[in-house]
């Protein structure tokens, strides 16, 4: 089952924000949870590792977590003092590793265009993964609009 398209809303406050939680686990259901540079195109959400220092960027938890149990979730959120502005949307599904050249370099290039910085980066689809979340079910709580 589909679930239910992303509204006008919540599409733009995904594009105002800059930075995801990412919530994987391990095959016994430990978590894991790191903040993400992301895109959001159609139904799914996608993630680069990044030249940002780390240990093997081709081994780190959050890979290994989405290999061994693929259900994740992202959290995108506001935070403001004044509490009536709080505002998130949680975004759950399966991911995977996207394997497809061409598939990477079209989102690479849209990952380029909201953080400038990975211009310098030369993120190649072998040394850095890129993960794919196929959204199965979303939820939002709060005030997205501005």
């Amino acid at each position: 089952m589909r679930p239910p398209p992303l509204t006008r809303t919540v599409r733009e406050f995904l594009a105002r924000q800059r930075v995801a939680r990412l919530a994987t686990a391990d095959a016994a259901g430990a978590p894991h949870v790191v903040p993400v540079c992301y895109v959001v195109i159609d139904a799914q959400v996608y993630f680069t590792i990044d030249a940002k220092p780390k240990p093997s960027p081709t081994t780190l938890r959050r890979l290994r977590n989405v290999a061994a149990n693929p259900r994740c979730a992202v959290v995108v959120d506001r935070y403001e003092d004044d509490w009536t502005q709080l505002g998130f949307v949680q975004l759950e599904g399966l991911a995977e590793r996207v394997s497809a050249v061409d598939e990477h370099g079209l989102v690479l290039a849209e990952l380029r265009q909201r953080y400038p910085q990975y211009g310098a980066m030369r993120l190649t689809i072998g040394d850095y993964p890129m993960i794919r979340i196929h959204i199965t079910h979303w939820h939002t709580w709060g005030k997205l609009t501005e």
